[in-house]
């Protein structure tokens, strides 16, 4: 009776000669194949029955010890009744509990006789919304729990009959009269769902709801079962079977008799109960795939947000699209550069969450600023800021002036800055301007980075690091170009010796004429 023939094992589920099967492993060293053993294997294989799942085999091979069954796609009948986004009517809630009747009845009038380990979660769904028992049967692959106070063991033992629980899991493996009580408890979660053994206004760990039940106390310990007037008859039910005494308990085929009678909703026949299950389910699954369609649209648009801010909008398209970001070259561009004079003894006077606090400040006063301009941020690194005009997209010559009317305006707002644990202390900003060519394109894979290249980026460096506290240096390419504008103040420097450079003629931007035509 064990199976023959290589299958794949995954976490729960593996694929036998060709097919999903559900597998279950077994905490056991070692198992023989004994005469009891071949027994259970073949009452295994007798027992067939639409509401049981069908027993497929065992590997006896340690230590991958296992058995495998029928495998169900709705997952186990606790996922479904924790699970708030399913809406459950209550003829949906009796159609469930009607199968595991079902299943019961048959399981009692078989040779395997009971349960013993009955729980919502041994009750699966399978892709035609019918509920099957599973984990039946086979007592030599199962192991009595060892003997610790673990939260998990307790947990499992919810559905444990208050006698089965004085004797000690390895005294009586189950009887029918447990399985009785072990339907109340699951009857008592299709009817409230809420946790198994739920005691309203009660927070008791799984550990103390077992010695409560063990004790004996009168009245006996049991679950809320707090349900609207009109279900009178289904409190009853549960309480009757999880009764103290043994002999209160209906058997399965009584169990049944009085579904029958007070279900008067499900007097439809099978194609109709049928029917309005896959109806209710496509429901559910509609509302489900509505509100994860909009939480993934809404991540799509905090990660395109994001891209955005990273890489200048043409380009992140163009990544989206999948396509390959070339490196582009641009004839005529301005970049700025900026930093903060003395932001080393600064950094060495305050806190490390004081200097981020101050740069925060800055570039969040910056960023606002910049958008009203015609300019692309690059990056800042530490105090450095960094600034473009004229690419991504070509200005022709505009570039030069943006840039300029972009630091005249970030030099008013530093002299206005505010160091908030250095109230006292002016913020002192250098800038340098140059214009020039350069090649652009996105580098990297893992975080990529649109990048500047060029002797353009470097000449605009040492402007920025040979200019002075709250200034603007500029270079001669953009004087020239500011020129054609004639609207910008501008003082000569002079001729400057810059490192790897050679004497430059530079200038200061001191301002703008207001009463020029602004275009």
């Amino acid at each position: 009776m064990t199976t023959e023939g290589q299958f794949q094992v995954y976490a729960k589920t593996a694929y036998y000669k060709g097919n999903l099967v559900a597998v279950k492993h077994m905490n056991q060293k070692r198992i023989d194949l004994t005469r009891d053993v071949l027994f259970e294997l073949k009452h295994m294989r007798d027992v067939q029955n639409k509401h049981l799942t069908r027993f497929i085999g065992a590997c006896i091979d340690p230590p991958n010890i296992c058995v495998l069954t029928e495998y169900c796609t709705r997952g186990s009948l606790q996922d479904i009744l924790e699970n708030d986004s399913i809406t459950l009517d209550w003829m949906f809630r009796y159609s469930l509990t009607n199968d595991i009747v079902k299943g019961m009845l048959f399981l009692h009038h078989s040779v395997i006789a009971y349960h013993g380990n009955l729980k919502s979660s041994n009750c699966v769904v399978d892709s035609r919304f019918v509920l099957k028992i599973t984990d039946y049967g086979l007592e030599s692959f199962h192991q009595a729990p060892e003997m610790d106070d673990s939260h998990a063991l307790f947990a499992k033992k919810l559905w444990t009959a208050p006698e089965l629980l004085r004797l000690g899991p390895s005294n009586c493996p189950g009887t029918q009269k447990g399985d009785v009580y072990s339907f109340g408890i699951i009857l008592q979660e299709i009817a409230l769902r809420n946790s198994v053994f739920y005691v309203e206004g009660v927070d008791l760990s799984p550990k103390e709801i077992i010695k409560r039940v063990m004790s004996g106390e009168q009245p006996p310990f049991r679950p809320s079962t707090n349900l609207p007037s009109n279900l009178e008859e289904v409190v009853h039910l549960m309480q009757r079977c999880w009764a103290e005494d043994l002999q209160e308990r209906p058997d399965f085929q009584h169990i049944k008799g009085m579904l029958r009678k007070f279900n008067r909703e499900s007097s439809s026949n099978l194609l109709d109960t049928l029917l309005s299950r896959m109806e209710q389910y496509a429901n559910n699954l509609e509302e489900l795939v509505e509100e994860r369609t909009q939480a993934y649209l809404e991540e799509k648009r905090k990660a395109e947000a994001l891209l955005y801010q990273i890489l200048p909008h043409s380009v992140a398209e163009q990544l989206k699209r999948g396509e390959t970001v070339q490196a582009e070259a641009f004839d005529s561009v301005t970049i700025y550069f900026s930093d903060i004079v003395g932001f080393t003894a600064l950094s060495a006077e305050s806190t490390p969450m004081q200097v981020v606090a101050l740069l925060n400040d800055l570039y969040t006063c910056f960023d606002a600023i910049i958008d009203n301009f015609d300019v692309y941020k690059v990056e800042t690194i530490g105090d450095a800021y960094m600034v473009v005009s004229g690419l991504p997209v070509r200005n022709g010559r505009l570039h030069a002036r943006e840039i300029s009317r972009m630091s005249l305006a970030l030099l008013e707002a530093v002299r206005n800055f505010k160091i908030h644990h250095r109230p006292e202390q002016q913020l002192k900003l250098r800038i340098g301007i140059h214009s020039g060519p350069v090649c652009a394109g996105v580098v990297g894979l893992k975080m990529p980075r649109y990048c500047l290249f060029g002797d353009t980026v470097n000449t605009a460096s040492r402007m920025e690091s040979n200019g002075e506290a709250l200034k603007i240096h500029l270079s001669s390419a953009t004087k020239t170009i500011l020129e054609e504008f004639g609207c910008f103040e501008l003082d000569l420097r002079g001729d400057i010796e810059m490192k790897g450079k050679g004497k430059l003629r530079t200038y200061w931007l001191t301002g703008e004429r207001v009463s020029s035509t602004r275009g």
